[in-house]
């Protein structure tokens, strides 16, 4: 499931995806390989970083040319989290070359890839974890699994105080993930997490649902390369928009084509809990053309969700990705409904349920354009920490149609403009958004990130103005780094005539106590005239093993 702060890094990230090159006068190439995929980086693994800084450009070779395919965000002593750029996709074990300056005195870089991993919580509002690396770890033998374990403990503290009350509370998170445990054929995948609030233990006790949640609590047997089953709770990046299915999962690879089922529960709506009345089951085929210019991933599947022995919903869903030619992306998801039960009338006819579109370009080096369109229904938190205007911003824009352009019209200058407008036949919920920012990646001399925005938001209910401005930069170099922010925000309710305006603060560090050992400190205030300011506090403190 994110705050502003993390759209305002994402464009940013996205914005300076093109800068960092390395000149070639005494450079050497570097290889790594892909180790891990997420829905916004590569993660690329190298015997070492050294010599590689945040804002290179990595390459890949395609027809013994080296190509630019993505930016270093951030990096350890192995490990780099990197922003794709646009017209390229990846798979795990991609071969990703850097280009690093080379001392003539010194022996020449290593070339030998490993492997990483992916931490599992989501940031304190407002704040990045630092990139730790892992324990280097034994390459793998030909047709031999060997053991990866990768595990996560953390604990955090979201505090605000107003005029109106104090509230404090806490969540510890575990997440666990072995990989062909005892080099056998079985792997699992864990993230548990629990919260409460200090002086509210009755509401624990009342229902541990609502305080313990299981987000994923799985096992795998991989009978060969090929197929596997998974018992327990999880989610199938075949059927992401399914949500988690607790039960079952069967995949099995033949060719290029991917054939999956799966039989078990929903987790309950209220508090995601364990619930047998909401039984699940079907199937999907997906079949995955890679190409070094071209390809194209496409999945169908049926999917039949009862509750408490009745049909519930009956429906199929289509998700396709592709680069159809260079510098494009094309995504979409589709869901269609086949039963329909209204006043106890059933009806088994065709009705379209969700789509979401969404369409990437780059003209050139300064120039990328994107298109989407969104009609999904709204996601469930069950789990949220941000703000009033965080999460006003996520909720009126998510839906709709959307447009954006980046421009880059210097090395170091990247604008840019996005605007939103979801409509509806009734015309009662309603929005449009416009969304303008300006960054300079590295300003001389300081060492440090700036970037201003300007977002505009009328609703049916409300109408607001929101200015930002944001410098971050690193304060002790691979230890310490830190980000300050000031919002201003006119908010005008329209039923009223009623408006508000706030003034908001914030500032995060971000600290690598040890290899694995890492705090976060967010702060932020929000001033209004004639009223006690609302503060925000939240840290976090994160063990890696």
């Amino acid at each position: 499931m994110r705050s502003l702060f993390n759209i305002v890094l994402w464009l940013f990230l996205l914005a300076t995806s093109l800068q960092g090159q390395v000149a070639d006068t005494g450079a050497a190439w570097v290889n790594g390989k892909v180790s891990f995929l997420s829905s916004r980086n590569v993660y690329v693994k190298f015997s070492s970083t050294k010599g590689i800084t945040v804002g290179d450009t990595l390459y890949i070779n395609r027809e013994s040319q080296y190509l630019p395919a993505m930016q270093t965000d951030n990096k350890s002593s192995t490990s780099a989290v990197c922003t794709p750029f646009a017209g390229f996709s990846f798979q795990k074990e991609d071969l990703i070359y850097a280009k690093i300056p080379v001392d003539e005195s010194l022996p020449p870089p290593s070339v030998a890839p490993a492997e990483t991993t992916v931490p599992k919580d989501e940031a304190v509002n407002g704040i990045t974890p630092v990139l730790v690396p892992e324990e280097d770890q034994e390459q793998e033998e030909p047709g031999r699994s060997l053991e990866k374990i990768r595990a996560r403990l953390s604990a955090a503290s979201y505090s605000s105080r107003s005029e109106y009350r104090e509230l404090h509370r806490m969540r510890y998170a575990f997440s666990f993930r072995g990989d062909h445990l005892k080099d056998s054929r079985f792997s699992t995948e864990q993230y548990i997490t629990f919260r409460h609030t200090l002086g509210e233990w009755e509401e624990v006790q009342d229902n541990l649902s609502n305080a313990l949640k299981v987000y994923a609590l799985s096992v795998r047997y991989d009978f060969d390369s090929t197929s596997n089953l998974t018992l327990g709770r999880r989610i199938n990046p075949n059927m992401s928009s399914v949500g988690a299915i607790d039960g079952l999962q069967y995949e099995q690879q033949i060719g290029a084509f991917t054939l999956g089922g799966i039989a078990g529960f929903r987790p309950d709506y209220s508090d995601y809990s364990f619930n047998p009345s909401l039984l699940e089951a079907g199937g999907y085929l997906a079949l995955t053309a890679p190409g070094k210019q071209q390809s194209h991933r496409t999945t169908v599947g049926f999917l039949e969700q009862t509750n408490q022995g009745q049909t519930d919903r009956r429906f199929l869903y289509f998700q396709h990705r592709s680069t159809p030619f260079e510098g494009f992306n094309l995504f979409s998801s589709v869901e269609a409904d086949l039963y329909e039960n209204l006043n106890s009338e059933v009806q088994n006819k065709l009705r379209l349920t969700s789509l979401y579109l969404s369409m990437r370009y780059r003209v050139n080096k300064k120039i990328r354009l994107s298109l989407s369109y969104d009609n999904r229904r709204n996601v469930i938190y069950y789990e949220s920490y941000k703000s009033f205007i965080d999460q006003l911003i996520q909720d009126e824009t998510r839906q709709g149609l959307r447009f954006s352009i980046n421009l880059r019209p210097a090395k170091l200058l990247t604008l840019g403009v996005n605007t939103g407008w979801r409509f509806q036949r009734s015309d009662r919920n309603q929005s449009k958004n416009l969304r303008a920012f300006l960054t300079w990646s590295k300003i001389p001399r300081l060492n440090m990130r700036a970037s201003l925005s300007a977002t505009l938001l009328q609703t049916n209910y409300i109408k607001s103005q929101i200015y930002d401005l944001r410098l971050s930069r690193p304060i002790i170099k691979k230890r310490l780094d830190g980000d300050v922010y000031f919002r201003t925000v006119h908010y005008e309710y329209q039923n009223t005539g009623s408006q508000v305006d706030q003034k908001i603060a914030g500032a995060s560090l971000s600290l690598r106590i040890r290899k694995q050992l890492s705090l976060l400190i967010f702060y932020e205030g929000t001033f209004i005239e004639q009223e006690q300011p609302y503060q925000r506090i939240n840290t976090k403190i994160i063990q890696r093993f």
